[in-house]
């Protein structure tokens, strides 16, 4: 089997915990990750290089010190960091080549794409491989998506990453990406969401597809309704494939015993369903807050009705008036769990 995994547990689960992963965190984490055979491991700010800021979240480490510390310990596994132009600074990639990183994933909106073009030539520079990161790959038609795959093969990306930022992606969709990619001569990469409950069975999927790599996390830790799971995926490419190059055994003791007391909302949450349905980034459920709370309004048909909208960018003048036209209702805006909602990475001016 070609397909790789890439655990983004270091890096994606940070959203679950508030950006606190420590050091130490980061060397156990990775080395139990490379001892089961992992051959990729992302780490750092769940928004990646230069993010950590009262503007994006704190994190407990700095990009160096989370650096640093896969450095010392990692000795098998390829190890890198995440990238959103306008958070990140061009000059931020040298950090990566200094401390031994291997790889660098650029995020983008799919309709921002030409922002990528200097971290992605200056990262091909350095030495280090690059995945271009379509954020919310959904929204593109195959035309458009096949465009913005023209643009970063030009700039010399080495992966193309469908990624499913709302969790809200079918079977069919994946296919109609991949051919487009593969038609391009580049390699492919998945990142799944779990808001309708299809991260798991979404990446099986691709790996049957050719998908090259694809994004897991240990417990399916992440932003929103987290990711696929590491531990099961692995399951079922024994079970599937007959896959045994990863020790499951090892990965599900340590997952068990050292990641699960770090998930404290256990279970799924409507506005995490809601968010699949509609296919709404979970990073702007701050301003559904804010105006479904101001106007006494459910919060789950104003995400629908704003995505009726737009999918992609966050216009909160008129999720405002979106929101006054709604019907009002006497809800407890509280049991929504709002406050589990962290990060603002689609609104680098912040």
């Amino acid at each position: 089997m070609k397909t790789q995994i890439m655990d983004v547990t270091l890096r994606d689960g940070s959203y679950a915990i508030n950006y606190q992963f420590s050091e130490h965190d980061t060397r156990r984490i990775g080395v139990a990750l490379e001892d089961a055979g992992v051959p990729f491991v992302e780490i750092g700010h769940g928004m990646g290089l230069n993010a950590s800021s009262y503007k994006h979240g704190l994190a407990l480490c700095t990009d160096e010190e989370y650096l640093a510390a896969a450095m010392q310990s990692y000795k098998k596994c390829s190890y890198g960091m995440f990238c959103i132009p306008g958070v990140a600074r061009v000059e931020d990639l040298a950090l990566l080549k200094k401390y031994g990183a291997t790889f660098v994933r650029v995020g983008c909106n799919i309709d921002k794409i030409k922002e990528s073009e200097p971290f992605v030539r200056r990262a091909k520079e350095l030495g280090l491989m690059v995945a271009a990161n379509y954020m919310k790959s959904y929204t593109a038609t195959e035309t458009e998506f096949e465009a913005c795959v023209k643009l970063s093969v030009s700039y010399g990306a080495d992966y193309i990453y469908v990624v499913d930022s709302a969790g809200c992606m079918l079977p069919e969709d994946l296919k109609k990406y991949f051919d487009v990619i593969r038609r391009n001569g580049v390699k492919a990469g998945f990142h799944g969401h779990n808001n309708l409950g299809l991260a798991n069975s979404n990446s099986l999927y691709a790996i049957d597809l050719g998908f090259d790599i694809i994004d897991t996390s240990l417990q399916g830790l992440g932003r929103s309704a987290g990711n696929a799971s590491t531990e099961l995926l692995v399951a079922l490419m024994d079970l599937k494939y007959g896959f045994k190059e990863y020790d499951n055994r090892r990965l599900i003791q340590f997952s068990d015993e050292y990641v699960r007391p770090l998930v404290k909302n256990v279970g799924l949450y409507g506005l995490d369903i809601y968010c699949g349905i509609a296919g709404f980034h979970s990073s702007y459920m701050k301003y559904i807050h804010k105006y479904a709370s101001k106007y006494s309004v459910n919060p789950y048909t104003l995400i629908v009705e704003y995505c009726k909208y737009d999918k992609i960018n966050m216009d909160e003048k008129k999720l405002e008036a979106i929101a006054k036209e709604l019907p009002k209702e006497d809800i407890n805006i509280s049991k929504y769990g709002f406050t589990r909602y962290i990060g603002d990475e689609q609104n680098s001016s912040l």
